[in-house]
């Protein structure tokens, strides 16, 4: 297997990037520019969020998507899935279903995936845009809209209510796989009772408990959105996360009081 590549920061392209959850996941991003998204969480990997916003548009073209997919894919680097995700929310991006179906062209037999912050999803427009990929990846970290302001600090309009009617809208119609991503953190564990409750609502396929292990950068870099590789680090501080044994016990008390299937960044 070749070297990966360490510089792809002119790229929408980017990775693979070594996932807990999901093995080698070549990265498309599909806002590219600058980082943009419907959320500022204090813990992203990309640092502070230069445009927190809920416009929809095309950010970068499915033409430079598709030509730096084809470079990446002369290389012949092993990837195990396809992941939209980079530099922001990709459903703030009006192309982002034409570019999955590009994409699937060329790698059809790869899993392709996207992870959203959950914000759009009662727009039928981004519900059309989704439906063609194989999972997606909802996150849900909160369980009021107070712990939503804290931990997310949501575009303005954007409520809880919001989120969770559109994620159980949308799986609805979703053919694919549907899983929920939760970052704990101190601010949202006392909240487990009230999360399950959530959970048992929207009835996910998994459930994907995290924790802000990865350092948070003091300036935005588009290296940010990858493995984090030496020669690309910046100034960080580190999160307050919780303890293994914490994990343990949220995994059990999540998969006693709801019957999914639980997964943690510890345990795996």
């Amino acid at each position: 297997m070749p070297n990966l590549p360490t510089k792809q920061i002119d790229k929408t392209i980017y990775g693979p990037v070594l996932s807990w959850r999901f093995g080698k996941s070549l990265g498309i991003d599909i806002i590219f520019e600058i980082s943009t998204c419907s959320f500022n969480c204090i813990y992203c990997q990309l640092g502070q969020i230069q445009k927190v916003t809920l416009e929809r548009k095309v950010y970068v073209s499915t033409e430079k998507i598709i030509d730096d997919l084809k470079e990446f894919l002369n290389q012949n680097i092993e990837f195990d899935v396809i992941t939209f995700s980079g530099s922001g929310e990709p459903t703030l991006a009006e192309n982002l279903g034409e570019a999955a179906a590009e994409i699937k062209k060329l790698c059809p037999n790869k899993s392709l995936q996207v992870l959203t912050n959950s914000t759009m999803l009662l727009m039928p427009e981004v519900q059309e845009n989704l439906k063609i990929m194989d999972r997606v990846i909802c996150k849900l970290d909160a369980a009021t809209d107070k712990t939503l302001r804290q931990i997310n600090r949501p575009a303005e309009g954007i409520s809880l209510e919001n989120i969770v009617e559109g994620i159980k809208s949308f799986k609805k119609s979703f053919k694919g796989i549907l899983d929920i991503q939760m970052m704990f953190m101190p601010l949202n564990l006392s909240q487990i009772d009230d999360l399950a409750n959530l959970l048992k609502e929207i009835q996910p396929a998994n459930v994907q408990l995290n924790t802000p292990l990865r350092p948070y950068p003091m300036k935005w870099q588009r290296e940010n959105r990858g493995n984090h590789l030496p020669e690309d680090l910046v100034e960080t501080r580190q999160l307050k996360v919780i303890t293994k044994q914490e994990a343990e016990f949220i995994e059990k008390t999540l998969r006693d009081k709801t019957g999914l299937n639980i997964s943690s960044v510890y345990r795996e």
